[in-house]
């Protein structure tokens, strides 16, 4: 028994070592993404610097689209002493709830698959199977990628992932409490709003018709409780804020961001019925075969399986619960796929679960499929002078050069060859212990890959915009407003701590500017006549001022960070030219209906 403990504690620390390169290394070398992460980034150090931790607000107006458990988090984690020491662009705070609700994550497969291991696998491949379900996990496109983002949709995903584990692990070991499964659910709902219950509710409602054991589920489960005491335990604040905001909240938050984005598209976020059939293939790379191996499996298993032998089976449903949820959405984005990768992860990792004969041919097959996929890889990421000189970004100059100009393709193409080759067998094994090899060669890609092409990016996308940022907040008069047109990137009100005027790149949004300078008021921002105040501090990209109706600007140019422009504007030009557009038809369009503003 010390022994199986030491071996158990052994893994965790690998697995927390392996979850610390992958999510931690580097985290806050960047700045903050624009534009949704900025605006979570921002609105939790408001947060933080208001003291106001009911509702979030972000330049200026309240933002109600996500329940505030992920900003409080980040509030936290600002408040920390010395931030400015280890945390100097402000991202390492605002990304460190994903990333440690990721390594969660990655720790709670690996302990559930080490006690509950396939049945015929020895103590070495259990031991194999448990880290590699945590590694296929963490090297999955997407939860890599959110994994590193300051947004919710991490979060989110881990704490419905622990309790929809923590709810397998009751039904599987019964002499445990039951209830521990739902606070996690109700730490969710706090984080995204009532689509956890929805999920974990369509999670267990589709593993009892798999299962055939619905009786029992619900003895050891309770789930209806279950899920009402995460409700009731969400709810308080829900209560609280509804009282103080009113209908408006009631509007945003459950009417736009819950129930028209099921039931209509939301910021043109259409795609095809297939969308998230596709994505669960692409979501799983270069392991794909395992998953589509590991789902079979779990479905055709005999009914009912004995509830410590339902792992699959239970990663099956989570999986199909997700699938067919959010298939059924009028919106759709590849982040609603992220509540599926743990499922997937277990898929994965299950499918060579030390089975004999055919069952083990069939995953030897899928095992030299991946590694096909990652030959293909290798020779993607070394052939890339080939086709990323194709792409482009408007907001990124010289893109081609920023991802070509170092070694670091050449170091990928080299690990996902390495990884293909033990994948094939280079150093011999059983198919899980090949599958792990595969997947410890591909962990270097972070630091040696993901990392520097990040940061590479983010001087060339993100450092303008701070550079201009303090610019702006060395030249700003006393009363002198901000603004930014064309591109509309929330982490200049980040990072100058100004409240901002955005606008677009048309005509009206000229006027728009022009009259809400006259008109608007909201906190940082007070209306005022080019009498009063004369000037008006503008960012604005290389693309918009070469648009018609921004030719001949009067004024001074403060500085430069290409593709952006810091302009001081008379603003007695830009009444004159809003007036000329007014007389050729252009309309006021800042006042009308939207259901997202900052």
């Amino acid at each position: 028994m010390g022994r199986r403990r030491g071996d158990r504690r052994r893994l965790l620390l690998i697995t927390l070592a392996a979850g610390a390169l992958v999510f931690l290394v580097g985290l806050g070398q960047t700045g903050v993404i624009d534009e949704t992460p900025a605006l979570f980034a921002a609105s939790a150090r408001r947060m933080r610097d208001s003291g106001d931790w009911l509702v979030p607000w972000v330049n200026g107006l309240p933002r109600y689209d996500k329940p505030p458990l992920v900003y409080w988090l980040m509030a936290t984690v600002y408040s920390l002493p010395g931030r400015m020491l280890w945390d100097p662009a402000g991202s390492l705070a605002a990304r460190l709830p994903s990333a440690i609700a990721s390594i969660g994550v990655m720790l709670l497969l690996a302990d559930t698959v080490l006690r509950w291991p396939p049945s015929s696998a020895s103590p070495e491949n259990t031991r194999s199977v448990a880290f590699s379900s945590a590694l296929a996990f963490a090297l999955g496109p997407l939860a890599l990628i959110w994994g590193r983002t300051e947004v919710s949709d991490a979060l989110f995903s881990a704490l419905l992932a622990v309790g929809l584990l923590l709810a397998w692990r009751t039904y599987a070991c019964p002499h445990g409490p039951s209830w521990h499964w739902w606070p996690p659910l109700a730490l969710a709902t706090l984080t995204k709003g009532p689509v956890a219950l929805v999920l974990g509710a369509l999670t267990l409602g589709l593993f009892a018709a798999l299962q055939g054991d619905a009786p029992r589920l619900v003895q050891r489960l309770r789930p209806g409780r279950g899920l009402l005491l995460a409700m009731v335990a969400a709810a308080p604040w829900y209560g609280v804020v509804l009282l103080r905001e009113g209908n408006a909240y009631w509007q945003s938050f459950f009417g736009y961001h819950n129930l028209q984005r099921f039931t209509r598209v939301v910021n043109n976020h259409q795609q095809g019925w297939w969308y998230f059939g596709a994505l669960l293939l692409v979501a799983s790379l270069p392991y794909t075969p395992l998953l589509l191996l590991g789902l079979k499996r779990a479905l055709l298993q005999p009914r009912p399986a004995a509830p410590e032998a339902s792992l699959g089976r239970f990663a099956a449903g989570w999986l199909l619960a997700v699938l067919v949820f959010f298939s059924l959405s009028a919106t759709k984005l590849p982040s609603y796929w992220l509540p599926a990768t743990p499922a997937a992860a277990l898929l994965v990792s299950l499918a060579l679960g030390g089975r004999p004969g055919a069952a083990d041919r069939n995953g030897r097959l899928a095992l030299i499929s991946s590694a096909l996929l990652l030959l293909l890889l290798s020779v993607g990421l070394g052939a890339a002078p080939l086709w990323v000189r194709w792409i482009e970004d408007p907001s990124v100059p010289d893109l081609p050069g920023a991802i070509l100009n170092g070694p670091w393709m050449l170091c990928g193409a080299g690990l996902a060859l390495l990884s293909s080759l033990l994948a094939f067998g280079l150093a011999s094994g059983r198919p899980e212990q090949r599958l792990l090899q595969s997947q410890l060669a591909l962990l270097p890609l972070v630091p040696l890959l993901l990392l520097p092409l990040t940061v590479r990016l983010d001087q060339r996308r993100g450092a303008p915009i701070r550079i201009l940022a303090a610019a702006a907040s060395r030249e700003q008069r006393a009363g002198e407003s901000l603004a930014m047109v064309g591109m509309r990137k929330p982490s200049l009100h980040f990072y100058s701590g100004s409240t901002v005027i955005f606008e677009g790149r048309s005509a009206s949004a000229l006027r728009n500017l022009a009259d809400r300078l006259r008109r608007e008021q909201r906190p940082g921002l007070q209306p005022s006549t080019s009498q009063r105040e004369a000037t008006v501090l503008v960012v604005i990209d290389r693309e918009t001022a070469r648009r018609p109706h921004w030719q001949h600007w009067r004024g001074e140019q403060l500085a430069v960070a290409e593709p952006y422009r810091l302009l001081r504007l008379d603003r007695r030009w830009l009444e004159q030219r809003a007036g000329q557009l007014a007389a050729r038809g252009e309309r006021l369009t800042w006042m009308d209906p939207r259901p997202e503003r900052f």
